[in-house]
């Protein structure tokens, strides 16, 4: 018999168990509460769940490095029909989780894709107020979006939503620009962040209280795939082509930028690995 069989088989039992574990209801996780004055890490979410499915970093600073964490929930997807639902959801994730949560306007902003930009610049310059209005606000040290080309229209439109917000910022203004990806995979990722076992759980315990998305597909079993394969991506994209894989089971990618003097810059030469047992902070500058 192929012994690879059983290996194959234990994955599809997993994501069978998984299926009868319950969504959302969870017993409230014990957390760290950051202090007030802490310094605020934005994560701009296109949709809600984002906020989980890219939030490994994002939940070790919070652990780790003690950030307030605060979701800005950019839309609250184009459902609308579902989007007083779905902010109840998302309310519910983050709120176990830990992370702080803001809302763009009372159901979400709207039309927030590449196509409005360039066609209905009014519209668009009404989102990007709100969004910069955010970052004059939270005075951020660290920011989360998507990169530009991840496939997604909202996602991609969430992109250069805030770096048009950015540059509405004053001179002096200066944070840490996290770009992330989850639809379309990022070509030149420079940050690879291993994730634990109880981050891993955290961020699959936040996502199964997004119930309506979660039972229409249950793609928040699969996120533990993902992340391994980008332990495989990171190891050589990050790492640098024919590097030795880290002994790493779980990993996010993202894009490491300084944002200041009004421009996105390199925040390092090189890749950079930061395991479970390093500090984020401490990594990154912040």
């Amino acid at each position: 018999m192929n012994p690879y069989r059983k290996f194959v088989d234990a994955q599809v039992r997993l994501i069978e168990d998984g299926k009868a574990l319950p969504l959302g209801g969870l017993a409230a996780l014990p957390s760290a509460v950051p202090a007030a004055d802490a310094p605020v890490a934005l994560v701009f979410s296109p949709h809600p769940d984002d906020e989980c499915i890219t939030g490994g970093l994002a939940l070790r600073l919070l652990r780790e490095a003690k950030l307030q964490v605060i979701n800005v929930a950019v839309t609250q997807g184009s459902n609308r029909e579902r989007q007083a639902a779905r902010w109840q959801e998302l309310k519910n994730a983050c709120d176990w989780i830990g992370f702080g949560l803001e809302a763009t306007a009372p159901n979400g902003l709207e039309k927030v894709n590449p196509k409005t930009r360039q066609a209905d610049p009014s519209h668009w310059a009404g989102a990007v107020e709100v969004i910069a209005g955010k970052l004059a606000k939270f005075r951020p040290r660290v920011i989360f979006c998507p990169h530009e080309h991840d496939w997604n229209s909202t996602h991609i439109g969430t992109h250069f939503l805030v770096m048009d917000a950015l540059k509405k910022q004053p001179a002096d203004f200066q944070c840490l620009l996290i770009e992330s990806e989850f639809w379309g995979q990022m070509s030149s990722p420079n940050l690879m962040v291993e994730l634990s076992a109880d981050d891993v759980a955290g961020l699959l315990g936040a996502l199964s209280f997004h119930v309506g998305e979660v039972q229409r597909n249950p793609y928040h079993l699969r996120l533990p795939g993902w992340l391994i394969d980008n332990v495989r991506r990171g190891a050589e994209l990050v790492g640098g082509q024919g590097g030795a894989a880290p002994e790493y089971v779980f990993a996010t990618l993202y894009r490491a930028s300084w944002w200041k003097h009004g421009r996105a810059e390199a925040a390092y030469a090189g890749g950079k690995q930061i395991g479970a047992g390093d500090s984020p902070a401490r990594a990154l500058g912040i």
